[in-house]
């Protein structure tokens, strides 16, 4: 397990990296996240091809994931356990934010314009 303040540096996610590492706990390549993101949130998220390798650069480069293959030109990458914890712990904050937000402002009879 990592010290929290490993953790902590990469915390809090932004929504876009939220997604990418919700959707490499299992290896896909790069158009599928990018499918995979928009049908995880409903279409509100879309990731184009520049930010998504810029991105996986950067979480590379963190340890935060790993590259599992490669074929025809399409590299899969995956969560490391330590993505995997920084993910764990992001989880935990929005669980966190949620909850504070429902006690103080009972929005379900409030819907945002669409």
């Amino acid at each position: 397990m990592a010290e929290r303040g490993n953790v902590a540096k990469h915390l809090p996610l932004s929504e876009s990296t939220y997604y990418m590492m919700l959707s490499l706990l299992e290896p896909l390549h790069g158009y599928a996240v990018m499918q995979k993101i928009e049908e995880m949130s409903g279409r509100m998220v879309r990731v184009g091809p520049g930010t998504l390798y810029g991105a996986f650069s950067s979480m590379e480069k963190a340890k935060l994931i790993e590259k599992t293959g490669e074929f025809d030109r399409r590299k899969t990458y995956v969560l490391t356990p330590f993505g995997r914890e920084v993910l764990a712990w992001q989880i935990l904050r929005l669980e966190k934010m949620l909850s504070a937000g429902k006690a103080l402002f009972p929005c379900e009879r409030v819907a945002p314009d669409a």
